[in-house]
């Protein structure tokens, strides 16, 4: 036999359903055991057990931007870079000074034997070659001083060129001679020049003594600093215009400081020990 699903139900849901089998039309209140089984109530159930766990569902889409935090604290100092590019090389230095002497060298090895001679024979011959040096030398510095028109010192020689360049140009010449322009570092040697551009009928002419590196600080050609000596006239250096940048040297001896791109002659200077 079949139960019906009414009877697992609460008391009033029963009666309501055989009030709605009283109503069914035909007039046959009562009904077979197979047609209630067949017949279908739509009623709620009662609740069932929960499930199981459900499979994790896909992510959600992202959220929006949150605002922007606040400022957090300074971090710890990085470590140290590396070693960056070298830079441009720097001007060449001036000449330094002449090192001391070395200690003596131990003896050489005994020569040969010479061969056996007439001394006395030998003897004036070298007299004779010596006075011939000697009066070589003497032509050689009238030649240099006269003919050449040089002036020397025990460790300079002295060469005025009547060229009227630039003092850019001038310095190129001198060196072009193997020198540089003239440079009077004491007394004698500026004298010696004042006098030997008076003797020559000049008025002025270049000399190895500008600013051009750094205004108002004034160095030799060679680019050695000034030291104690100096022979400028009154009231200069001035950098008249704002451009006197060169030296000159006047028949009296004094300096002036003048544009460079004037044109005029001037004085060379050369190491004897390098002529």
């Amino acid at each position: 036999a079949c139960v019906p699903r009414a009877l697992v139900m609460k008391q009033r849901l029963a009666l309501i359903g055989l009030a709605f089998l009283w109503l069914l039309p035909g007039g046959h209140p009562q009904q077979t055991a197979e047609d209630a089984c067949s017949l279908h109530i739509l009623v709620p159930g009662l609740k069932g057990d929960a499930g199981e766990k459900g499979d994790k569902g896909a992510p959600g889409r992202p959220g929006r931007v949150g605002p922007t935090g606040e400022k957090g604290d300074m971090g710890d100092k990085g470590q140290k870079g590396s070693v960056g590019r070298h830079g441009k090389i720097g001007p060449i230095g001036s000449k330094g000074e002449k090192g001391d002497s070395g200690d003596m060298g131990p003896p050489g090895p005994n020569g040969e034997p010479g061969i056996p001679c007439e001394c006395s024979q030998l003897r004036k011959a070298i007299g004779e070659m010596d006075n011939q040096v000697t009066q070589l030398t003497t032509e050689l510095k009238f030649i240099k001083n006269a003919v050449a028109g040089v002036r020397e010192t025990d460790s300079k020689i002295y060469l005025l060129v009547k060229e009227e360049k630039r003092y850019v140009d001038a310095q190129l010449s001198c060196q072009g001679r193997g020198g540089t322009l003239g440079m009077p570092k004491d007394e004698a040697a500026n004298g010696l020049m004042a006098a030997y551009i008076a003797q020559a009928g000049l008025a002025r002419v270049f000399i190895g003594i500008n600013d051009l590196e750094r205004e108002g600080t004034f160095v030799y050609a060679d680019r050695s600093p000034m030291q104690t000596f100096s022979k400028w006239r009154s009231g200069e250096p001035n950098n008249a215009y704002d451009e006197e940048d060169c030296v000159e040297m006047v028949a009296s001896g004094g300096w002036n400081d003048v544009a460079c791109h004037v044109t005029m002659h001037f004085l060379c200077e050369f190491d004897k020990e390098h002529v």
